[in-house]
């Protein structure tokens, strides 16, 4: 709808665009040269003019003229209603009359006065009187029809002037008339300008918000594999410099490659009115405009596919930089990394050069057509002009056409300089729109989540005989893990580092599907429910915890925003938060920065744990929680673990610290991947000092 009524827009701006040149030539030839006389057919005559006319004209146009004039009480005639009707005629048909009336006195052997007088006695008849006519005609010469037109308006200025008519009052009426109606249509096109500015504008910007909704929405369902495989980075400029790319190529596809096809065609119609035989010139213009920009666009095209990119590569510079700020300081490697950032944007800044300067070399190559196309004309239009087969006001007109016709094509030009970058740009974000997660939910037929609803307070989590390797790498991560963490009881993962831990979480929140055997819930393989309704079964506090800029409320609300602050505060009694946010002036309204860092390490701790505590769910996953805990927080949590374990809650644990080892119930020990030992704590840990021991490994 909204390019539909652009291109009706569009053809309104067109049609008032086109029209300016025309009253310009008007202008020129009329108001100026004509003083204000637009016909040869006056709208008032001499009976003596009115008689000559009507004797010179063929039977059949001696009715239609005598038909088009009413005599006046003055003696002379005036042109009537039915004569404005059919002016284009009139003027036909009497300009050769007109000026045969007017300059008699200076045809050889041709009596005016006397063929009138033998005409009105009958004494000569209308045969006679017009090969009276053909040989004045002979005796004036052989006269192009413009030349006879223009001897026609100047008989015509001669006859106001013998009526009394003051023709600079006619010359100053005509030029006000013509410059009130030109300035009407630029405010008509400026109107339809504007609307169509409006609208296009209006319309990249839903569709940009589109495709930055459906990007976000398509990148939220991804799995951990599919963010990797991209990039945070990229998928960062994905969604901003992209969409933008795109954006602003709707806007100029809209405001201008629909406008210049529109224009052109315009254009070419008002000029075969004008002089069809200099239509040439246009054409090789326009031919040699398209050769400039194929060669342009040949030479800059490779550079606009990786020009996105690089941008891609500044922005991970960027980012690494910024995340990782305090430890460029405490190595002190300030200047190595100004060095990485100044290499990715030199490299993205000489592409940008070459591609700006292939675009610099277009614009003064498009005016030098243009400038070599007036010359052309001008030097072509003179000749006519001097033959007297158009008029000076037409060259003006035909010059202001042809330049229309030029930018018009010359639009199109720099939209499709523009255009290979924003291709690229719409690859990269079909690319993100077409890829499909590797994690997906069941149909809704074979899905499972009623069962999993049903569960008790506690879910039994087992991994069986599972294996697990990461997208296209030939080694397993994990291989032959199999293992129960059961309701009610505390399970632990140790193991060294790049031993699985982390990969077993990720399993059991399906960011990852197993490459061989099962996850399952109570009995339930998580493949066969949907990712929703298995992770609201889960309560998960990361190593390091991150809050969401907003209020306390807010990050706790996170997975069910209906919940009422009873529920916070008892959420955040369990993890032993509730005295801090308490003695806050704001309490659960208090505001949060981004990333939660105006609270301490061990406050974002126990926040995080009471955000995974307040929907009550089975299963709570704890990656590494006392390490940004003091004593103090490590009491408290010590206290909310005991308290979830009484409810019946099932929590996996990845920890080496001892006093949270000693609480726990099994101990599930990883090397390289695969399990080493598994049982109650009691007895793995004894198991590990014997063999501690007998390697004298202290």
């Amino acid at each position: 709808l909204a390019v539909a009524l652009i291109v009706c827009l569009l053809v309104v701006q067109a049609a008032t665009d086109l029209a300016l040149p025309n009253y310009t030539s008007q202008i020129v030839d009329v108001g100026i040269q004509q003083s204000g006389v637009e016909h040869a057919a006056t709208e008032e005559m001499t009976a003596k003019t009115h008689d000559a006319v009507a004797m010179l004209l063929p039977e059949n146009d001696e009715q239609v003229f005598r038909a088009a004039y009413d005599q006046t009480e003055q003696g002379t005639y005036k042109l009537n209603d039915q004569g404005r009707r059919e002016m284009d005629a009139l003027d036909k048909m009497v300009s050769v009359p007109l000026v045969i009336a007017h300059y008699a006195d200076k045809i050889p052997d041709f009596d005016l006065d006397q063929a009138l007088h033998a005409y009105r006695e009958g004494i000569v008849t209308k045969e006679q009187v017009l090969s009276l006519r053909e040989q004045a005609e002979e005796q004036m010469g052989d006269k192009g029809e413009a030349i006879v037109e223009q001897q026609a308006i100047a008989a015509a200025k001669a006859e106001y002037e013998n009526l009394g008519y003051n023709l600079s009052d006619m010359q100053m009426g005509y030029l006000v008339r013509v410059g009130l109606l030109m300035l009407g249509l630029a405010a008509v096109g400026m109107v339809a300008a504007v609307c169509v500015g409006f609208i296009a504008s209006r319309t990249a910007a839903k569709v940009a918000a589109s495709l930055r909704s459906r990007l976000f929405r398509q990148v939220v369902g991804f799995s951990d594999a599919e963010v990797q495989s991209f990039s945070a980075v990229s998928l960062i400029t994905r969604g901003t410099n992209d969409v933008q790319l795109v954006q602003m190529v709707i806007v100029m596809l809209l405001r201008m490659v629909l406008y210049a096809p529109i224009l052109a065609v315009g254009g070419i119609i008002m000029i075969s009115r004008t002089s069809l035989s200099m239509s040439w010139i246009i054409i090789a213009a326009v031919v040699v405009i398209f050769a400039v920009i194929m060669v342009l666009m040949r030479v800059a095209l490779p550079k606009f596919r990786i020009m996105q990119t690089l941008v891609d590569r500044v922005n991970l510079v960027s980012r690494e930089m910024l995340t990782g700020l305090p430890v460029i300081r405490a190595f002190d490697r300030q200047e190595h990394e100004e060095a990485r950032f100044d290499e990715a944007s030199t490299r993205l800044m000489k592409t940008q050069l070459f591609t700006n300067r292939v675009m610099t070399f277009m614009m003064p190559l498009m005016m030098l057509i243009m400038n070599v196309v007036s010359v052309l004309i001008v030097w072509v239009g003179g000749s006519y002009i001097d033959t007297g087969a158009i008029q000076t006001g037409d060259l003006i007109a035909f010059i202001t056409y042809s330049m229309v016709i030029i930018m018009g094509f010359l639009m199109i030009g720099m939209i499709s300089i523009m255009l290979p970058r924003a291709d690229v740009a719409a690859q990269r974000i079909n690319e993100v729109l077409e890829a499909r997660s590797t994690v997906c939910d069941p149909s809704a037929d074979e899905a499972c989540d009623q069962r999993l609803v049903e569960r008790t307070d506690g879910a039994a989590i087992a991994f069986n005989d599972v294996s697990f390797k990461y997208g296209d790498s030939k080694e397993c991560v994990l291989e032959h893990v199999d293992f129960v963490a059961e309701p009610g009881k505390t399970t632990a993962i140790i193991g060294s580092t790049g031993s699985g831990k982390s990969t077993i979480i990720k399993l059991i929140e399906r960011f990852y599907d197993v490459t061989c055997g099962s996850v399952t819930v109570d009995g339930i393989d998580v493949r066969d429910v949907s990712q929703h309704c298995l992770r609201a079964q889960l309560g998960y506090v990361p190593q390091e915890s991150f809050l969401f800029s907003g209020t306390i409320a807010e990050n706790l609300r996170m997975g069910r925003p209906d919940a009422t602050d009873e529920v916070l505060w008892r959420a955040l009694g369990i993890a032993q938060a509730a005295g801090f946010v308490e003695r806050l002036p704001l309490g659960l309204d208090a505001p949060v920065a981004q990333g939660g860092t105006n609270f301490s390490g061990g406050q974002r701790q126990r926040i995080a744990l009471a955000r995974a505590l307040y929907g009550s769910p089975a299963l709570i996953i704890l990656d590494e929680p006392n390490a940004a805990l003091d004593d103090a927080g490590l009491s408290a949590l010590l206290a909310a673990m005991d308290t979830l374990k009484k409810q019946g809650k099932t929590i996996v644990l990845i920890t080496h610290h001892k006093p949270l080892l000693s609480v726990t119930d099994k101990l599930l020990l990883l090397t390289g991947g695969r399990m080493q030992l598994f049982g109650p704590a009691e007895k793995v840990i004894e198991t590990l000092n014997n063999q501690a021991g007998k390697n004298n490994d202290h």
